[in-house]
């Protein structure tokens, strides 16, 4: 059952997080796909440009992250005081 995301995320216990992104339906993201033999190997430079480019729209930083065939990891960390700062 899904959870409601304000009580996912407490910034008041800690600001970093670990986020994964599956693929569904045997889908690849990234690599090549062995039965088919079709490349994806250009998704992963778009995959790491978007997260980059989020990353100035929004209060996070990438400490780290890693794009797999069919899924990602990403740890971030979630800066509470950015928004303050831009108003400033």
């Amino acid at each position: 059952m899904p959870i409601a995301m304000k009580r996912q995320v407490s910034l008041s216990d800690t600001k970093y997080y670990h986020c994964i992104s599956r693929c569904v339906r045997r889908a690849f993201l990234y690599g090549k796909d062995r039965l088919t033999g079709k490349s994806y190997e250009h998704r992963r430079d778009w995959v790491e440009e978007k997260l980059l480019a989020l990353v100035k729209v929004f209060c996070i930083e990438v400490c780290g992250y890693a794009v797999m065939s069919n899924h990602t990891h990403l740890v971030l960390y979630v800066d509470s005081f950015c928004g303050q700062q831009r108003r400033s």
